[in-house]
């Protein structure tokens, strides 16, 4: 028995395979699924541009509020963005340099658990408590609780 009749060439096999993966991707179908319309799309975008919002309305008056009760001067500069990295090391007492520390990434990360750690401290806290940054949940609540809690 001669072998090519047993087995189909290579060229054969790349035919039956495309045919293969074509027809089961929906190429030769005409597919009946409903796609995302634009309006579905600009709901989503508006829902989490509100959630982005509030998150930043939390977070501007929880450090307002950590500046008043520290004596902290200028403490409307935590409704701007760059300003309020500004009024959190002046909280914590710590050099305004280090901004350029908080643009390295991995060492952004050391620096905000040690300014919010100094943070806790200004506002009588135990300094452990900024190291809750880290911890998902705990971190979002993190500084409400230095805001607003005795």
């Amino acid at each position: 028995m001669n072998l090519s009749m047993r087995f189909p060439s290579p060229m054969k096999w790349a035919a039956i395979l495309a045919v293969t993966l074509l027809s089961a991707s929906g190429a030769f179908a005409q597919e009946n699924r409903p796609h995302a319309s634009p309006a579905m799309a600009g709901g989503t975008f508006i829902f989490f541009l509100l959630i982005c919002l509030a998150v930043y309305v939390y977070t501007a008056l929880a450090v307002q509020t950590i500046a008043e009760k520290t004596n902290t001067d200028n403490s409307w500069l935590a409704w701007i963005p760059i300003a309020n990295l500004i009024l959190l090391l002046n909280i914590a007492k710590k050099p305004v340099w280090w901004i350029v520390l908080c643009l390295i990434p991995l060492v952004n990360i050391i620096i905000f658990i040690m300014v919010w750690m100094a943070v806790a401290e200004a506002r009588g806290k135990p300094s452990w408590v900024g190291v809750l940054l880290i911890v998902p949940v705990l971190g979002a609540l993190m500084p409400g609780y230095l805001a607003w809690a005795d």
